[in-house]
């Protein structure tokens, strides 16, 4: 802070130690998934971000917490992803609790290790819900993940916020949808790069439910526009060897890319694409599983000129958003960056306590009731929960890398999108038809487990 005293510099210093000791201890409790600096900030359940942190002594209710779980890969492919979603949702509930709770009651986390498996996902799921009777669960990536989590949720009649964009064609009680549906993110953009970049589409993804799904989407998409798929190519998730994949783009010459591999085999995909000559300025790629926190392990001078659709890009310059990257660096180091699953995370941890508060209980059925409807002012922009479906509305944005790794946004809806779960191309008996020749063509699984 600039203009500060020698006095006011030395009570600051000692401030700033007591907040370091007290980070301390949180840290041996609930351990950050990252390396990072403590500065827990106050916040706003009711309206937005405080851009005002300061210490004071909140007296909650530590007899009767509320306990919330969360649960993503901490460990394996899919931990390049999730990590960061956690320290997202540990920073919100520090800046709930600091500003009093929820109904004076103290958040507590309980964080599981989904271990980029699905089977383990749903059995740390039921032991949040049976032995640690947690209130909700926040977690999930893959839709592999949250398809095997959802009977559990649905058994047990709990509720799992998911913060992130999938292929849609689903739709929970159980399930508080805080992630694009494919009418906020991919057919847009699809929309948007056959109009910008070209007619001929590549299209390459991991063996999984949601780039399977997403692509069938696309692929209607891209016919009823008048453009070409030249070729649709899948790998498992976590490999590492793209070459015939990359020879296939070679040889068809496409105007465009269609990426939905998730994990770290985006790394491997990238090296590949680039040691074999192909660019952002000859054949570009659009990608919907990669956002700021991948590109850190990924070179953004390597990327930089490819495109990525989100709902929220770091660089939104609105002040809700502002705060929001402002508190997030300083709980975790200026190194550290936000993107769209990050920012979902926050603002589902936001929904889930704003939904207690008015509620006035942390009921589960109550809890849902009360968070259809709800609007809230989140870094990405005024959001709101459709009562019908259990979506956000949220605002399409089409982005650029640039060199730093941030994104210049290309394209922007400006106004929020309503969420549709199920696009117009199929019915949902025909949806839910192929989804099940997936399901069971994968020997009853939501990823080809490649066996």
């Amino acid at each position: 802070m600039k203009g500060l005293s020698l006095v006011n510099l030395k009570i600051a210093t000692t401030i700033a130690a007591i907040i370091i000791a007290i980070a301390i201890a949180y840290i041996v409790a609930v351990p950050s998934m990252q390396d990072s600096q403590i500065n827990i900030p106050e916040s706003s359940i009711n309206k937005q971000i405080s851009s005002s942190p300061q210490v004071q002594s909140v007296s909650l209710d530590e007899e009767n917490p509320i306990k919330i779980g969360l649960l993503h890969s901490l460990s394996g492919t899919m931990a390049i992803s999730e990590l960061s979603i956690v320290d997202a949702e540990l920073l919100a509930i520090d800046e709930i609790n600091e500003r009093g709770g929820v109904l004076g009651r103290k958040l507590v986390p309980i964080v599981e290790d989904g271990r980029s498996d699905w089977p383990t996902f749903a059995t740390k799921a039921e032991k949040l819900i049976v032995e640690d009777e947690v209130s909700a669960v926040f977690g999930g990536w893959t839709s592999a993940s949250r398809k095997t989590m959802k009977p559990i949720f649905e058994e047990y009649n709990h509720l799992l916020f998911y913060p992130v964009q999938y292929e849609g064609l689903e739709q929970s009680p159980n399930i508080i949808y805080t992630g694009a549906t494919p009418n906020q993110q991919i057919l847009p953009a699809i929309d948007w790069a056959f109009e910008n970049l070209g007619t001929r589409f590549f299209l390459v993804g991991s063996d999984y439910v949601f780039p399977k799904a997403a692509n069938e989407i696309m692929k209607e998409q891209i016919h009823e526009i008048g453009g070409q798929v030249l070729g649709e190519e899948y790998r498992l998730l976590g490999d590492t060897n793209f070459s015939e994949i990359v020879d296939k783009i070679i040889e068809t010459k496409p105007s465009i890319i269609v990426n939905t591999i998730n994990g770290d085999s985006n790394v491997y995909f990238f090296k590949e694409l680039r040691s074999r000559g192909i660019t952002p300025q000859n054949i570009p790629t659009i990608s919907f599983s990669i956002a700021e926190d991948e590109i850190r392990h990924l070179h953004a001078k390597d990327l930089a000129g490819d495109y990525s659709a989100w709902n929220y890009f770091q660089s939104i310059d609105i002040p809700t958003n502002s705060i929001f990257v402002e508190n997030f660096k300083k709980r975790f180091g200026p190194h550290r960056v936000t993107d769209d699953p990050i920012e979902a995370g926050y603002t589902s941890v936001y929904l889930f306590a704003k939904a207690v508060e008015e509620a006035g209980t942390d009921d589960v059925n109550a809890v849902r009731e009360k968070v259809k409807g709800m609007t809230f002012s989140a870094p990405s922009g005024i959001v709101r929960v459709d009562p019908d479906t259990q979506h956000l509305s949220k605002v399409v944005r089409v982005g650029q890398i640039l060199e730093n790794g941030q994104f210049k946004i290309v394209s922007s809806s400006e106004e929020p999108i309503h969420p549709i779960p199920y696009p117009k191309y199929k019915s949902v008996d025909e949806w839910n038809a192929f989804l099940d020749d997936l399901y069971y063509g994968w020997n009853e699984n939501w990823a080809n487990p490649g066996k």
